[in-house]
């Protein structure tokens, strides 16, 4: 054998070896993990790392984003994530406006059916059942729903007409469900509303809620859904925190809305971080496509958006979320004590103010980004000046 096979040799197999799966009677989630840990191969190698790079996120006081694309609150997941925010395991939420609508009917006592794929959708059509794959949801249920928020949209305090966030809206439709609805507890977006957790949503009128409040506009209403200060907030969360990480949920508009923060800052603003130190990602979507979805933390690596120096903390898992997470999470309940919340929505108009006076300290005299006045109650924020890369 050639001198420089043995090298390669030892670079490539100096690795642990593959453990056969050795099953056994009351087998906890611990347990389950360590068996793919020790196989480690494929997805389930895969999930086992994701694992621990969660646990890790959690043990380095992360400031953590979880993204949610997919329809995973028809699909029962917004109990998990309920789990992960009452543990301060989550800091913030990023998700489709989709998400939070279904999110409510739960709350609302409304019927959300384990139904099935085989079936004829046109009789579906005529009784009034919408589907999304194997869950039905009736077409009265989705009419309530919709009276719920433009109710709450015309009962909304002052601090809520003109110019305001999605956390800002999300986090009061949360604090009606937690005060009206019949089971708030069924939630997520009224636990995040308990735990000052902001939700944002990177398309809000891409879904029945910021339909409902392009409605009111014709019937008068005050409440304008700004996306730029959604952009400047999340911005703000990621300059505050000392070690930034994320659980991407799928992909979407939603994971490139929490990695964009990165060349936000180092792009657009001239405040270099360097990057997000952890990323997992649980998703069904492959790279060779070309999109967001599939792109891998690697490519992210060439944005300015994941650290390059930090690639053991960069973890894809292929896999059905509804399978993954929950043992990804379960996982994290069995082997980390709860945190303590960070409150992310209370410190929203501190964080940005921390963030609009570190970019004036870049470029005095600039038209920089304006005061944000009021507390929670954000006004209209004006452009920036176009800033050189570096």
């Amino acid at each position: 054998m050639a001198k420089n096979s043995k090298v390669l040799r030892k670079k490539y197999l100096s690795r642990p070896p593959v453990e056969p799966m050795r099953l056994r009677p009351g087998m906890s989630v611990e347990d389950l993990v360590d068996v793919y840990r020790r196989a480690g191969a494929f997805n389930g190698g895969r999930l086992a790392e994701g694992c621990d790079l969660f646990a890790r996120m959690i043990d380095s006081d992360a400031t953590i984003a979880l993204t949610v694309t997919g329809a995973m609150a028809p699909a029962g997941l917004g109990g998990a994530i309920q789990a992960m925010i009452e543990a301060g395991f989550v800091d913030l939420v990023i998700a489709t406006g989709a998400n939070l609508y279904h999110d409510l009917h739960f709350a609302l006592k409304l019927p959300v059916v384990q139904g099935h794929f085989h079936v004829d959708d046109k009789e579906l059509y005529q009784a009034g059942i919408e589907r999304i794959y194997d869950v039905f949801i009736t077409e009265d249920s989705l009419l309530d729903t919709d009276a719920f928020v433009r109710e709450a949209l015309e009962k909304a305090p002052k601090s809520l007409r003109g110019h305001i966030s999605t956390p800002q809206l999300h986090h009061y439709l949360g604090q009606l469900v937690n005060q009206q609805a019949p089971l708030p507890e069924k939630s997520w977006v009224a636990t995040a509303a308990r735990y000052d957790v902001p939700i944002f949503t990177s398309s809000p009128g891409d879904s029945s809620i910021g339909m409902n409040v392009a409605a009111m506009k014709l019937r008068g209403g005050e409440t304008t859904v700004d996306p730029d200060l959604d952009v400047l907030q999340s911005t703000a969360i990621v300059y505050d925190a000392k070690v930034n990480g994320v659980v991407i949920l799928g992909g979407g508009s939603p994971k490139n809305f929490y990695l964009q923060t990165q060349p936000t800052l180092w792009q657009i603003l001239d405040l270099n971080r360097g990057g997000h130190e952890y990323v997992l990602q649980i998703s069904t979507d492959s790279p060779q496509w070309g999109g967001l979805s599939g792109a891998t933390p690697s490519e992210a690596i060439s944005w300015g958006k994941v650290q390059a120096n930090m690639m053991k903390n960069h973890v894809v898992v292929y896999s059905d979320t509804t399978i993954a997470a929950p043992v990804v999470f379960s996982y994290a309940l069995a082997t980390r004590k709860k945190r303590k919340p960070k409150r992310l929505f209370k410190r929203l108009p501190e964080m940005y103010e921390t963030l609009r006076k570190a970019h004036v300290r870049k470029h005095p005299g600039s038209d920089a980004l304006p005061e944000m006045r009021d507390s929670g109650k954000a006004k209209t924020m004006g452009p920036g000046r176009a800033l050189p890369r570096r």
